[in-house]
């Protein structure tokens, strides 16, 4: 891995821990640093596929926070490396907006230190391309045996997060992105 990757990937984890850090003495923090994230777009035209396994995801069982975030130029897949490139270069600038993270809180009163399928929904705040926006992402949690399983699907609409799409692609590009993240966290050692 190149010094500067290294370095971004340093950054991301940090900023998710300090989010915790107050709360770290009197809580059981799970985590994991290879949560997938997929999108589909599915436009009239083209279906593009891509995912990630670099996506870092923290739960605090205590006070149910929970954080996710993801390197956006580590994504994978697409139909072509031009597509690829376009992703990265073009539509999320990379270069300027490193990753995709959420920052919030599972809103309903779920016990995650006990085993079950709990089904839930997180508010707090998306940021992609550099802009941030307040969302409810909808998601199951399952607790069995000290892990935690998170599998959430949520749409993510491109102009809510200044992505232009040029107008000679625009039936190639669905204007609304499905994004699904999974992950399985384990007790922070």
């Amino acid at each position: 891995m190149k010094p500067a990757k290294i370095t971004e990937c340093a950054i991301i984890i940090s900023m998710i821990v300090c989010l915790f850090l107050p709360q770290t003495l009197f809580s059981q923090i799970f985590n994991t640093t290879t949560g997938k994230a997929k999108f589909t777009s599915e436009a009239p035209l083209e279906l593009i596929k891509a995912e990630s396994n670099k996506m870092v995801c923290l739960i605090d069982t205590k006070d149910r926070r929970f954080a996710f975030s993801v390197p956006v130029e580590s994504f994978e897949g697409f139909n072509s490396p031009l597509q690829k490139e376009h992703f990265r270069d073009n539509y999320l600038e990379t270069d300027k907006f490193k990753a995709a993270t959420f920052q919030g809180k599972i809103i309903e009163e779920v016990d995650l230190t006990q085993n079950g399928v709990y089904n839930i929904r997180a508010k707090g705040k998306v940021t992609i391309h550099g802009v941030e926006k307040e969302m409810i992402i909808k998601g199951k949690i399952t607790v069995k045996d000290g892990s935690i399983l998170v599998d959430s699907t949520m749409d993510v609409p491109l102009e809510d997060f200044n992505i232009k799409v040029p107008r000679v692609v625009n039936q190639k590009i669905a204007q609304v992105i499905k994004v699904h993240v999974e992950s399985t966290l384990t007790p922070k050692k």
